[in-house]
Parts: structure tokens; C-alpha cells; sequence
């Protein structure tokens, strides 16, 4: 596993490429302390290394850059170990890079950015509670308590985000250490992810007739969002979660939302740990497992996509109609079904209506594939496939069905023969007594 992580970060920067450092704001005067007992169980000593001695070159550097090959030789350390140090403190918000070309010569520019003083870095509702899960409840509370009594052209902007670098890390009994690939599609949808939880939040507080700009304030959406996040919850669990933490007065409870998450993640994930790791790319061998048929490449698009991106792709491009998107809330939140489920039902039900998302259509949908316990995208487009070919083949045989014969009793022939005999008898009967009379009419003329 060590010696695959390194390939990832080969050739990423080279020991000949240059760069300078500067220092965006002044430093709080108990920053080595937060590097050393808040930063460093989370990121490593490595990315500590490498924050420290790009701020002693601050006070060497002149106007020719450094050469990374000197990082090299500080650390001793390669490169592309520097590298992955460099991608850590740019995710945990300690550095910005910006990276610029000139005379065929790559040059980096990193600005060092201030640390959380310790009262700061414990009011972030995600650094807090990651550090809680890196070094347990114990040393975090004794920690807390310790630190709450005391214009020009620099290049392209290529810093790494929180999520470029990591993800939530959830161990199971069998392993370790994880490290789960990250495709391009799921990195670009984290932000829309967290547009369309704010949105459904929206939703459901309007239908509850609760104030909705009194509960969602900016700094409530970033902590939710945050949460969200650390904890991977769905809109549907994050929805749970917000309405188990207001109080009477619609004020959250920012203490009981954090437990309410926490105890959701429990639930659904049988562990009480999360920790960060490394994102690495999706190794070489495993591009064959990429999307080769339009079938696939949807069901792709199923699994990323929200259903309100799905609902406005099918209107092309317009906003998907207030109406269409409660249906949806309303389905999902009753049966319980994952968004690429839904997004696969929105889909089908479409398909098969004319375009027309009829709620009553979607709910006896809903409540069959519920049941089924489908949970991905794949298995909910074979599911109905499946179900597609079964409805095809009874009204086939409908249509085929050929008409019944009827049994006829004995009985009833041999009446019916017997019948036809005397109607035959009365009517020869009937013409030999006609023939007579007339015979006996001429006569008497």
C-alpha cells in the first residue's frame, strides 16, 4: 500500500522547480503549541516539518526561488513524501499555493497561512471533532480545558481543498487503514452536494412552517455543512438530525445536532471512529473498470447526480418545478430510498409517462423497490429491466390468449336433436294439411 501511494505522487514537482514563501497574516503567538497538540495528530509530523521550515525560510530567502531539492536535503525526506505534506497542509488550511510558468521554468509561490489559535480550533465544528476521534475523548477534553482558560500577477491559483486531500475514514474489524479512490466526477459534486442538503433543509422547514432564516443562519449552514461532510449523512439524515436539535424557540442546539449526526454515523456505520486519510488516485489497472457502453456511463451519472439535477437535465437546463421537487422529497423521505435509486426511478417513471413525474406512480414504485432494499444505481436499472420484461410478457400472453371452448353436455345435444326432429315434423305436418285444404277449395268450385 506505501509503495502505491508513492507512484500517485511521482513527478507531481521536481526537485529543479523553484519557489518563494511568504506569510499571509501574522501568527498567533501560541501557534507552535496549536501546530504541535491540534494540528499534528491530524495531519502528521511530516506536514508540521515541512509548515516550520517553510516559515524559517522566510527569514533567507531573496529574489532568486529555492530549488524543492533543498526542502529535500531540510527534511530528509523525498520528494514525494514533500509532496503529500504539501497537499495536507494546503487541505487542513495551513498553506495556499499558486503556481506559475516562465522562461520554461515552474516556480511555486506558497503562502503560509495563520493556524487556529486553540479557542478558534475548537469552535470549528469540523477540526474539533476530528481531532476528538484522532486522540479520544479523554485527551481532547483535558486539552480544551487547558486552552479555554489560557496586486500583483502571482501566478495560478492551484491550493488543494479540504476535500481534494481528505475523506472520512470509517475502520472496519478486518482492516487497518482504508484508503477508498475518489473519482472526478464525486470530487466536482461535493459542492452541488451541499447546495442540494441546504435546499432540501429549506424544503422541509417551509412545510413545517418553521422560520427557516432563523434556523439556517450563514454560520449554521457551514456548520451543518461541516457535519455533513465529517459524517457523509445524507439530506435525509441531515434533515433528522436538524429537526432533533431545535428547541422550542427554533433556535438549534448546535451541541445536540453534533450528537444527533454522530449517533446517526453509529448507526449506519457500527463504530464510534473516524479519522482522516490520504486520497489517492484510482490506480492504472483499474481503468478498465471505467464506463465503456451509454448504459453504463448512465448509470454513472445515476450514482453522482442529485435528483434535482436530474429533474432540471430532463428539462433542459431550466429549474426543476417546486411541485416535481416535493414529490421527490416526499418519496424519498416516506421509503427511505437512496438518491441513486431515485435518481433511477425519476428516471423510469419519466420514461414511461410521457414525462410526466406522477407522484402516485412514483410512491407505488417507491414502496416495491423499498422493499427490495436496493441501494445503488446498478441494481435499481436491472431491477427494472427486470420488472420491464415481466409486464411485457404477461400482457403478451393476454393478448395471445385464445378463446375457451365450451364443454357441452350430452344431454343437451340430444335435446337439441330432438327438437330440430319435431320442428322438422310440424312443418311437413303443416304443409300436407295446407295441400289438403286446398285440394278440398278447388273441388267445390
Amino acid at each position: 500500500m506505501k509503495g502505491e501511494n508513492r507512484v500517485n505522487y511521482i513527478g507531481k514537482i521536481l526537485p529543479v522547480d523553484g519557489y518563494f514563501v511568504m506569510l499571509r497574516e501574522e501568527l498567533p503567538a501560541n501557534y507552535q503549541v496549536a501546530l504541535t497538540h491540534l494540528y499534528q495528530p491530524l495531519i502528521g509530523i511530516e506536514a508540521i516539518a515541512l509548515y516550520q521550515t517553510l516559515l524559517e525560510e522566510l527569514n533567507f530567502q531573496d529574489h532568486e526561488p529555492q530549488t524543492h531539492h533543498t526542502l529535500m536535503n531540510y527534511l530528509t525526506l523525498p520528494l514525494t513524501e514533500i509532496y503529500k505534506a504539501r497537499l495536507k497542509l494546503e487541505g487542513i488550511g495551513l498553506l495556499s499555493t499558486l503556481k506559475k510558468e516562465l522562461n520554461n521554468k515552474t516556480t511555486y509561490t506558497y503562502e503560509l497561512c495563520k493556524p487556529f489559535a486553540p479557542k478558534d480550533f475548537f469552535n470549528d465544528a469540523m477540526l474539533s471533532q476530528l481531532l476528538y476521534h484522532h486522540i479520544g475523548h479523554f485527551k481532547y477534553d483535558s486539552l480544551r480545558k487547558h486552552y479555554e482558560t489560557v496586486e500583483t500577477d502571482r501566478g495560478e491559483e492551484i491550493t488543494a481543498s479540504f476535500h481534494d486531500v481528505f475523506e472520512t475514514f470509517r475502520p472496519t474489524l478486518d482492516t487497518e487503514i482504508t484508503v477508498s479512490s475518489a473519482n472526478s466526477a464525486k470530487e466536482e459534486s461535493t459542492s452541488a452536494e451541499e447546495q442540494v442538503t441546504i435546499s432540501w433543509l429549506v424544503q422541509a422547514l417551509k412545510q413545517r412552517m418553521i422560520p427557516v432564516a432563523k434556523v439556517l443562519t450563514p454560520e449554521n449552514r457551514k456548520y451543518i455543512s461541516q457535519l455533513t461532510s465529517l459524517y457523509d449523512l445524507t439530506s435525509y439524515d441531515v434533515e433528522k438530525a436538524l429537526l432533533w436539535a431545535l428547541r422550542e424557540d427554533n433556535e438549534l442546539d448546535r451541541e445536540e445536532f453534533k450528537t444527533a449526526c454522530h449517533d446517526l454515523f453509529k448507526s449506519k456505520n457500527q463504530t464510534t471512529e473516524i479519522k482522516l486519510t490520504d486520497k489517492v488516485s484510482i490506480p492504472q489497472p483499474e481503468q478498465k473498470n471505467k464506463p465503456q457502453t451509454k448504459e453504463e456511463m448512465l448509470i454513472q451519472e445515476l450514482e453522482t447526480m442529485s435528483p434535482k439535477q436530474l429533474l432540471e437535465d430532463f428539462s433542459s437546463g431550466n429549474n426543476a418545478s417546486e411541485q416535481d421537487l416535493k414529490a421527490v422529497r416526499e418519496v424519498m423521505t416516506t421509503q427511505g430510498l437512496p438518491s441513486p435509486v431515485m435518481n433511477v426511478l425519476i428516471h423510469y417513471v419519466l420514461l414511461q409517462t410521457n414525462m410526466k413525474l406522477s407522484k402516485g406512480y412514483l410512491e407505488k414504485i417507491a414502496s416495491h423497490w423499498s422493499r427490495m432494499n436496493l441501494n445503488t444505481a446498478k441494481e435499481a436499472m436491472n431491477f427494472a429491466k427486470q420488472e420491464k420484461v415481466k409486464f411485457d410478457q404477461r400482457r403478451k400472453t393476454n393478448y395471445r390468449k385464445p378463446a375457451s371452448k365450451e364443454v357441452v353436455p350430452e344431454w343437451f345435444e340430444e335435446r337439441k336433436q330432438q327438437r330440430q326432429k319435431k320442428e322438422s315434423a310440424e312443418k311437413q305436418s303443416y304443409t300436407l294439411a295446407d295441400l289438403e285444404k286446398e285440394k278440398a277449395r278447388l273441388k267445390q268450385q
